[in-house]
């Protein structure tokens, strides 16, 4: 037992010295659990396999899809209009709809699909992701005490007073307390936030290279740049890019062929976006992206029927300003070295087209850019090219040849594109999770529901690959989770956290039940920073229970405490999933959780104690 509780001691210390990292610290706990025969390893092991731990893998994923389709910033945008310029307002609107929803879903899926909602909100509005993070993963443990169904405990507790012969509770029997649990968040978080959380301010990576808007701009390849249409009665139809030969016959050159999906619904509308091959057949309907002289674009408008649209809107959006989307095709520019075998060669000669399948779009030359007659215009050392093509082919540049160098990060760059025509897909299975998670009448397990979801955002294209979705994960706080989840086993199976929560509660009965419910509450709130809520509570109700029987008092205000104290436990980044999600993106150390979290648990605690007895007599 005593072995037990110093490995968690000297965990506990190297969390708050913070100079290693959390999830480093946790799996060391872990293995020294199974060094000294504590833990089995398949009850060490039992964290990773755990429901929650499962869960929060799969939220990563939904909450990565809801970011790249753009719903995150539409919604954001929604909420930034009710919210103003007041970043208190905005404060007290970000908490208020995360208990909203934290009342009725898991406090662990209100934090990942309001995760990437929050961080968007916070860019839009210029303020820290990190001044708002931590209050939404403690408003969606207050909203959970509002239903019965809000979090694990309260039902642990309706369990007790059931087997006890005390009755059940009704649906919104918690909503007194749930509502002066977000009171007293509200009052405490709005100082301790602005005074603690306010400069935890987003590191800025240092740029190493342009946009691609700012790319575009540059170069100005939006003032050559026009879309025209095949309609159903053009000439062309049928005919390949070759056949047409628009660059030695309009001096034209065609970028991207954007081709829609047959489904008119907008709800299942796809984009396929495919370079100009040379075979490329072209059908009525496909959008034709071509660069070059207006007059140009005009003349092979008119020889084949086509309609010029504005070049500078997107089919998604005829009034939107913009010149390209990057959904599949992207730009890049790459420097050409000195020594370079492509000197002195023209870019017809060096065939990048054939030999990469990408467009040359632009040059420039020290200050100079050249857009027109690229065919013909002779590569010189220190020219840097401006290409267009597929991401993988960008990739494919940027690692083949000696004879260039590829600038900046264009991959990542391409990571930042949002599939917005994707949205209505996310907004749609993210509406489905919710649904499979609050009713009951639909036959499925939170963690089934959440799986679900990720596997439908992944299949429906909400990422652009796969690789996309696993990169959402952030495995240092599913690591931070799953190793610490076990520690909660050792305490039980050593009768460690027996021993401290008998002891203290035994010490407290004869000083009346005041004193009781504040030794309940406490040593429930104190085991919930090293134990699951639900483990604590199914520990504790049954001693508050026999406690409560033995003085002659009503047992409901206990087991309230019993609740309430598992629930509201904010001191430490794995007291509770929703605190573990939020940890990485709000950049927060472990004592940014004892700054805020800590005050904010212990006036908590002080309020119930006088609270629940009005509430509900002894």
């Amino acid at each position: 037992m005593w072995t037990t509780i110093i490995i968690l001691i000297i965990a506990a210390i190297l969390f708050v010295n913070g100079k290693i990292r959390s999830d480093i610290v946790a799996l060391c706990a872990l293995a020294s659990l199974l060094i000294f025969h504590i833990l089995t390893p398949e009850e060490a092991l039992s964290g990773f396999s755990n429901s929650v731990v499962i869960m929060m893998v799969g939220l990563f994923v939904v909450g990565g899809a809801i970011f790249q389709t753009g719903l995150a910033k539409m919604i954001s945008s929604r909420l930034l209009k009710l919210a103003g310029k007041s970043e208190r307002r905005l404060l007290l609107l970000v908490i208020l709809v995360t208990a909203a929803i934290g009342a009725f879903v898991s406090n662990t899926g209100t934090v990942a699909l309001m995760l990437p909602i929050v961080v968007s909100l916070a860019a839009s509005a210029g303020t820290s992701p990190g001044r708002l993070l931590m209050p939404l993963a403690f408003a969606s443990s207050m909203g959970g005490m509002m239903t019965l169904i809000g979090t694990p405990p309260n039902l642990v507790i309706q369990e007790a007073l059931i087997s006890g012969g005390y009755g059940e509770l009704s649906f919104f029997s918690f909503l007194p307390v749930g509502l002066v649990c977000l009171a007293v968040g509200i009052l405490v978080l709005m100082p301790l936030s602005k005074l603690f959380l306010s400069n935890k301010e987003k590191k800025k990576a240092k740029r190493t290279g342009k946009t691609m808007q700012e790319l575009i701009k540059e170069y100005g390849i939006s003032s050559n740049l026009f879309r025209v249409q095949v309609n159903d009665t053009s000439t062309l139809l049928g005919k390949t890019v070759m056949e047409l030969d628009v660059r030695r016959e309009y001096s034209l050159n065609i970028l991207e062929i954007r081709r829609g999906d047959s489904s008119k619904h907008r709800f299942l509308k796809t984009i396929t976006q495919r370079m100009a091959s040379q075979d490329t057949a072209l059908s009525a309907g496909d959008m034709l992206y071509v660069m070059g002289d207006f007059d140009n674009v005009s003349r092979f408008a008119d020889d084949y029927s086509l309609a010029i649209i504005d070049g500078h809107t997107t089919e998604e959006a005829d009034g939107a300003s913009g010149s390209l989307d990057f959904y599949d095709i992207g730009i890049a520019e790459i420097l050409i070295m000195p020594n370079s075998r492509l000197s002195n060669r023209t870019v017809k000669e060096i065939d990048f087209r054939n030999k990469f399948n990408v467009n040359v779009l632009g040059i420039r030359r020290k200050n100079e850019y050249l857009l027109q007659d690229l065919g013909n215009t002779q590569v010189h050392g220190g020219d840097v090219m401006l290409v267009q093509g597929t991401w993988a082919n960008i990739e494919r540049i940027s690692r083949e040849d000696a004879d260039w160098v590829v600038l900046g990060q264009p991959l990542a760059e391409a990571a930042k594109v949002t599939l917005d025509y994707k949205a209505p897909i996310a907004a749609v299975i993210m509406l489905l999770m919710i649904a499979m998670m609050v009713f009951d009448f639909i036959p499925v397990a939170p963690v089934t529901a959440v799986m679900i979801a990720a596997l439908l955002m992944v299949l429906t294209g909400c990422f652009r690959n796969v690789e996309a979705a696993y990169n959402t994960i952030n495995w240092e706080s599913v690591v931070l989770i799953a190793a610490m989840l076990p520690m909660s086993n050792a305490l039980e199976k050593t009768g460690a956290s027996a021993l401290i929560s008998n002891s203290l509660v035994s010490w407290l009965g004869d000083y009346g039940p005041f004193a009781l419910m504040a030794g309940v509450y406490f040593t429930t709130s104190l085991l919930t920073m090293f134990i699951s809520n639900t483990a604590t509570a199914v520990l504790l109700a049954p001693i508050a229970m026999q406690s409560a029987v033995q003085m002659g008092v009503s047992p409901v205000p206990l087991l309230f405490a019993v609740a309430v104290g598992a629930s509201m436990c904010f001191a430490s980044p794995f007291s509770t999933p929703p605190n573990a999600l939020v940890m990485h993106a709000g950049q927060y150390t472990f004592m940014d959780y004892v700054k805020v979290g800590l005050p904010l648990q212990i006036i908590m605690g002080i309020v119930m104690v006088f609270v629940l007895p009005l509430l509900f007599p002894f």
